[in-house]
């Protein structure tokens, strides 16, 4: 066995199609078939549903592919460290998956700025994604690093670093008759024609909690799993929305715009950085981390 083959394995279950593949990897079709083959009667076990076209992996190549992507992590970190210990400058390149849930987005962004201001050797991939995706990705290895919630759901085995606390605003357009009022409870939200995130979404569960607590039923009109799709429809539709109240803060105001504070409950919940606890760290997920820590106290108390 070696990297060769767990690599052309990876991107076999990645493509799930045998041309696809071989073609990411810069060989000949035959060749990553081969060496999958090799794979296969090295381990003794069967790892490819064989049949004219790509079926999927059995069994047991579920298995033998869960490992492969833990070695090529390991694999990777390993190349990143005496990468930077050949650097004299110390200079950190590879590349960085942040997988984030939506509601965090605009903060993500902070956050890879901070990265890019440091190290701009590290190419990055920021992925939308809910948060029971974001940590069976990182169980997987196909992310590095997630920003999610906190304090929500269990997050057993993961390294974790919070950022900011996410508080809510209900988003208007200026000419709805809300929207001069310094405050709204989630009970008069409750009663505006609402464009929310998709059920799936954490930042929904929590909004849809929200409202069970204060005895209310929404009015929903439109579900998305798109932040930019809940303004747009704001902007153009006249719906109301839900949103952390540090969007406006980050992404800048809007003319016809207004993000009013939402009250009775009072609720918040902790956002921050997840990461798969092992040692040693991968060097480009601690430069997440240490990237992150500058945006942190800001966010916190609310200036960015």
């Amino acid at each position: 066995m070696d990297i060769r083959q767990l690599q052309y394995l990876s991107a076999l279950a990645r493509e799930k199609h045998f041309t696809r593949a071989a073609k990411a990897c810069n060989v000949t079709q035959p060749t990553l078939s081969g060496r999958i083959r090799q794979l296969e009667q090295e381990l003794g076990v069967p790892i490819v549903e064989r049949g004219q076209r790509f079926h999927g992996l059995t069994a047991e190549g579920e298995r033998v592919l869960k490992w492969a992507h833990a070695i090529l992590d390991n694999w990777g970190s390993l190349q990143q460290e005496i990468s930077t210990l050949r650097d004299t400058k110390g200079a950190l390149v590879g590349r960085l998956s942040l997988g984030v849930v939506p509601s965090a987005l605009p903060m993500a962004a902070l956050i890879t700025k901070a990265i890019q201001d440091h190290h701009a050797g590290i190419e990055l991939t920021v992925l939308s994604q809910s948060s029971v995706e974001i940590l069976r990705n990182l169980e997987d290895f196909s992310i590095d690093v997630g920003l999610t919630y906190l304090d929500n759901e269990p997050i057993e085995g993961m390294r974790a670093e919070s950022i900011y606390m996410e508080r809510y605003s209900l988003l208007l357009r200026d000419d709805h008759p809300l929207a001069k009022k310094t405050s709204v409870t989630w009970a008069e939200a409750a009663k505006q024609p609402l464009c929310l995130l998709t059920p799936n979404m954490q930042n929904r569960r929590i909004i849809d909690r929200a409202f069970r607590t204060a005895s209310s039923t929404p009015i929903i009109r439109l579900e998305t799993n798109s932040v930019i799709n809940l303004y747009a429809n704001v902007h153009l539709m006249g719906l109301a929305s839900i949103v952390p109240e540090y969007f406006l803060k980050i992404l800048g105001p809007m003319s016809d715009i207004r993000a009013v504070p939402l009250t009775n409950p009072e609720i918040e919940h902790s956002v921050g950085l997840v990461a798969v606890d092992r040692d040693p760290v991968s060097p480009l997920v601690l430069a997440v981390f240490e990237s992150a820590a500058e945006v942190a106290s800001p966010a916190r108390t609310g200036r960015t």
